[in-house]
């Protein structure tokens, strides 16, 4: 009986709800709906694959002022794979770039080589700081030589020498939505076979230390964007030798397809060379977005 009475007054008292109450709890319900189908659609992999063709070419003809013919081409990918669930964020990404130079009659050198891959697993406990576990793999398509005067040249390396491997565990840090940084130990692996000055002079080299990377990836304007990774690795028995690496690119999209950069490296890596090694690139070239 009381049962009944309660089912009554329940159904009495959704027939009498005014407009506005009725119009208000619709409202609710698909806001809520709406809700759980954004979080749904939030997990899962999203893929992002560019690939772009820089050329520069300059010809003469009896040309009096005078000059040498030039041809500069780089061919370059880059992507990024990202698996987002609840409590972690798998994210994969990958830099492949090549790139050749003619000048007069010197012959094509190369001017851009470059094999970059990067796993890393985020797993969320807070807000800002999570623990990580990464690795990374870098590398170079085909031989590199250096030139004299004369115009000989000497090998200092090829694919896979070197080769350098670095995993580290640690925490990571997001002050911001462009800006992530990490800090944790690691082992960094050197790998040679013939060019062993990259090494220590050694075939393999294995040095366990402390890795900071720090990424960020800004939009600054409605086309323009900077994408910047500062990797900085210190070993245990020399932590005063510091490795780090800067990569830096300010992208400008022309249109759809036409898009112009410019990059700076930094390299400061005493086992390589006693000096700070740059490399500065502005490029205009074409782009197009496979996924």
């Amino acid at each position: 009986m009381l049962l009944l009475t309660f089912l009554t007054l329940r159904v009495f008292a959704q027939v009498t709800k005014s407009p506005e109450e009725i119009e208000r709890e619709k409202r609710f319900q698909e806001a809520a709906a709406k809700a759980g189908t954004d979080t749904a659609a939030a997990y899962g992999w999203k893929h992002s694959v560019v690939s772009g063709l820089n050329v520069t070419q300059i010809s003469f003809t009896d040309w009096v002022q005078g000059g040498e013919n030039a041809l500069a081409y780089t061919l370059w990918l880059r992507g990024s794979s990202i698996q987002e669930m609840e409590k972690t964020t798998w994210t994969n990404a990958y830099k492949l770039a090549f790139g050749q130079t003619r000048l007069g009659t010197q012959g094509l050198r190369k001017a851009d080589d470059d094999i970059y891959l990067e796993g890393l697993l985020v797993y969320k406990m807070g807000i800002y700081i999570n623990p990580y576990f990464s690795a990374t793999f870098r590398s170079q398509f085909a031989k590199g030589f250096q030139y004299d005067d004369q115009g000989n040249r000497t090998p200092v390396s090829k694919f896979f020498d070197p080769a350098y491997i670095t995993q580290s565990i640690g925490v990571a840090y997001k002050p911001a939505a462009e800006v992530t940084t990490r800090l944790g130990a690691g082992v960094r692996e050197v790998l040679t076979s013939r060019y062993n000055v990259y090494a220590g002079g050694e075939k393999t080299k294995v040095d366990g230390g402390l890795e900071s990377v720090t990424d960020v990836d800004w939009k600054f304007a409605k086309n323009m964007v900077l994408t910047s990774k500062l990797e900085i690795f210190a070993p245990f028995k020399t932590l005063d030798r510091m490795i780090v690496r800067s990569d830096n690119v300010i992208s400008a999209k022309v249109n759809e397809y036409i898009v112009t950069t410019l990059s700076v490296q930094l390299i400061n890596d005493v086992t390589a060379s006693p000096r700070t090694q740059v490399k500065e690139v502005l490029a205009l070239g074409l782009s197009y977005t496979l996924l």
